[in-house]
């Protein structure tokens, strides 16, 4: 359960620098980099979230299961 909720929160966390980034992008006409740097900071949550995926599946935290079957 704690698993899910790391990555729920991870994935949260990458929405939300995305649209943050999008709106200094847009509205933003200061001459501060915030678009670049929550775009870096978008990238290191990825980065996370992944590293995060592959350590929980190997420490057997999380189990891939088959597509349920279209008969």
């Amino acid at each position: 359960m704690l698993t899910k909720i790391v990555v729920i929160a991870l994935l949260l966390a990458v929405l939300a620098t995305l649209f943050s980034s999008v709106f200094f992008l847009v509205k933003d006409e200061s001459s501060k980099r915030r678009t670049l740097m929550l775009l870096k900071l978008r990238v290191a949550l990825s980065v996370t979230l992944v590293i995060f995926v592959v350590v929980a599946y190997s420490m057997g935290w999380i189990h891939p299961h088959a597509a349920p079957s279209m008969h």
